[in-house]
Formats: structure tokens, C-alpha cells, sequence
């Protein structure tokens, strides 16, 4: 999970490496959200974060726990809520979110490995790898914190919205969460740039003409 790591640094003289994941590309609702990891020394980490699609929530969240705990680790987290990716779409919300966490680095690394395809304008050189979090021992970290982040927040939405199962689906969405949408309609987390989302908020046929007589 080191081979990324230890190929950059062999061309770096001695600046750090930041790992860059994403979480919440796809649901309905919610924020996507993005986090950037620097890891310690490699033989003072050892944390099993290459099999953490197979984990369940509880153990990727004490994962997640021990990687914030993990003595000279940096990250930082960011987030763009579902108004900002209904502004500027999903794509650019990621990209810009990715571009913070690097930002708010300090310093700023050397170099990053960031997970998917090229963002544009990154702020330091980067190597884009796909399904990076499988390749990357810091990557792999990123998605961790993200994902385990963006749970929590969910989490929190499901006690303001509890009618849509946000604990459950984390806004994804499943059937519970899609005839919840068409019971109820979106709330405010909402993204309403999502197809199943502007469906629900477009009038129903016989609402857009108005019958003549009477």
C-alpha cells in the first residue's frame, strides 16, 4: 500500500506526501466530502486501512479513530453541502473541496496522491490514480475519514429529516429513501440537481395546464 508513496518520495527531497479521497459523490442528499492525509513514517504506521471496503460501519469508524490518534498524522476535512453541489455540480463541489483540504494543509505537502481522475487547477503537483484507495496506503486513510465523517453527519441529518432513513441509507438512494421522496418531497439537504430529486419537485401533469370552463 506504500509502493505510491515510496516511488514520489524517491524524486521529493524530503517534502510530504498527501493521500486525497472523496465521499458522497452519488447519494441524494447531503454534503460530499473530501479529506486529505499525510502519514507518518511508513514503518511507524500500520493500520489495516487496504481492506476497509470490506470492513463494517463499526469497525471503519474505530478505524478511523485510530488514524486521527496516529501520532505525526495530518489531515484536514471539507465538505460542500448539497446547495453548493446544486450550484456548481457534483464534480466542481468535489474538486473544490479536494483543493481546500490540500490548502489547509500547513504546510502544504510536496506532492499528493488523490484518488480518481484529474482535478483541475490542484494546488500542488498531484498524481491522479483510480481506485486509488486501493493503491495507496494514504489515500486509503483519506477515504476512511471522509466516509466515516460524512456518516456522522448523515447521522445528524436523520434526527432533523427522520421521515427519509438518513441513518440508514446515508442518502443514498434506496427504495425506502426514493418512496420517502415521493411521500414527503425533498427537505433542504436535498440535491435538487439530482435526477430522482427534480423529479419529484416538477408538477404533476395535470398541474401545468389549467382547465378551461367549468
Amino acid at each position: 500500500m506504500f509502493h505510491f508513496e515510496r516511488q514520489v518520495s524517491l524524486t521529493l527531497q524530503g517534502g510530504s506526501i498527501a493521500g486525497v479521497d472523496e465521499a458522497g459523490r452519488g447519494p441524494l442528499a447531503g454534503p460530499v466530502v473530501a479529506a486529505a492525509v499525510i502519514l507518518p513514517a511508513e514503518n511507524s504506521f500500520s493500520l489495516p486501512v487496504n481492506d476497509s471496503k470490506n470492513l463494517t460501519a463499526k469497525q471503519r469508524e474505530s478505524l478511523a479513530v485510530a488514524i486521527r490518534n496516529t501520532r505525526g498524522l495530518r489531515f484536514v476535512l471539507a465538505e460542500r453541502s448539497a446547495a453548493r453541489i446544486d450550484q456548481i455540480n457534483i464534480l466542481q463541489a468535489t474538486h473544490e473541496a479536494m483543493r481546500e483540504c490540500i490548502l489547509n494543509l500547513d504546510p502544504l505537502p510536496a506532492f499528493a496522491l488523490v484518488d480518481g481522475l484529474k482535478v483541475h487547477n490542484f494546488p500542488v503537483p498531484a498524481q491522479f490514480l483510480v481506485k486509488g484507495d486501493a493503491l495507496s496506503a494514504s489515500i486509503a486513510a483519506a477515504s476512511i475519514l471522509a466516509k466515516t465523517w460524512r456518516d456522522q453527519i448523515m447521522l445528524e441529518m436523520d434526527r432533523i429529516y427522520p421521515a427519509y432513513g438518513f441513518c440508514r441509507n446515508k442518502g443514498y438512494g434506496t427504495r425506502e429513501h426514493l418512496e420517502a421522496l415521493k411521500k414527503h418531497g425533498p427537505c433542504p439537504e436535498h440535491r435538487r440537481s439530482f435526477e430522482p430529486v427534480a423529479r419529484c419537485l416538477a408538477p404533476a401533469p395535470e398541474q401545468l395546464y389549467l382547465p378551461f370552463g367549468g
